[in-house]
């Protein structure tokens, strides 16, 4: 506060250090007419007095509880405003950020925990959606071995804001899917026909609920689907062939768009 001291006045630098405002703070004021010093040394110099430092406190005050400079200009010199209603508004918008800060936290906590655990359901929750053979280990390891790709990163962005009945939905379309490729290797469709053709475009609409896949990226899950005994058994297990059936599939699509199956990568 101010004291007898500075009744000669206050320089820019002075009033700086007291208050903890810069100095280009308090030129821009002067300029503004929020907070004009009232005297000058011979020199041209500001100098502020004690009844100048007492309204730059009450600037400060008002600047750190969020009014703007106009609405605190109005505050301090406008006689018509309600103080009192100015600072219970200006309590309410400081609420309202506070709720909105308190869901960005929560929301950034989610983003956290979908890195780090992959799906943010309960191990009963998963068993519901997935069914019994569901393995509730599995999203750790697939962090483990895919934790640093840009894929994870991507399917964690999408789970951190999954409900458990958005879940259910993908969860259904993958069933659906898995039961129409089942449905073409008994009916004897022929990869690389119309029918097959649509049936990699669904799996490829349906794996972007993970992340974006690509046609070349695309050719490698189908290799995988046939390599891995894991995978091999869940697709076999459907319709017995539908592993490789599914890979050929893949890649006769991928030569249809120019892409060598031999020769794709993951990306």
């Amino acid at each position: 506060m101010p004291d007898a001291a500075d009744a000669e006045g206050l320089t820019v630098g002075q009033v700086s250090t007291r208050l903890g405002v810069t100095v280009r703070a308090l030129h821009h004021w002067d300029d503004i007419g929020l907070a004009r010093p009232s005297l000058r040394t011979a020199a041209g110099y500001r100098l502020y007095t004690a009844g100048d430092l007492e309204r730059l406190h009450r600037i400060v005050i008002y600047r750190e509880i969020g009014l703007g400079l106009d609405r605190i200009r109005a505050v301090l010199d406008d006689s018509a405003v309600d103080v009192l209603s100015a600072l219970r508004a200006q309590r309410t918008q400081v609420a309202q950020r506070i709720e909105r800060l308190q869901q960005l936290g929560a929301g950034l906590d989610r983003m956290v925990a979908a890195h780090e655990r992959g799906l943010l359901l309960t191990v009963e929750q998963q068993a519901a959606i997935f069914g019994p053979q569901w393995n509730p280990d599995w999203p750790a390891q697939a962090r483990q071995r895919y934790g640093d790709t840009t894929q994870w990163q991507q399917y964690a962005e999408r789970a951190a804001s999954r409900s458990p009945q958005e879940w259910q939905a993908i969860a259904d379309t993958i069933a659906e899917l898995d039961r129409a490729l089942g449905d073409a290797v008994a009916a004897g469709v022929t990869p690389g026909s119309p029918e097959a053709n649509q049936l990699v475009e669904r799996h490829r609409e349906a794996f972007a609920s993970y992340f974006p896949l690509t046609r070349q990226m695309q050719v490698c899950l189908g290799r995988m689907y046939e390599a891995d005994p894991a995978f091999a058994a869940h697709f076999d297990g459907i319709r017995a062939g539908l592993a490789t059936w599914f890979r050929q599939s893949v890649d006769a699509s991928a030569r249809a768009h120019d892409i060598d199956p031999d020769t794709a990568t993951w990306r």
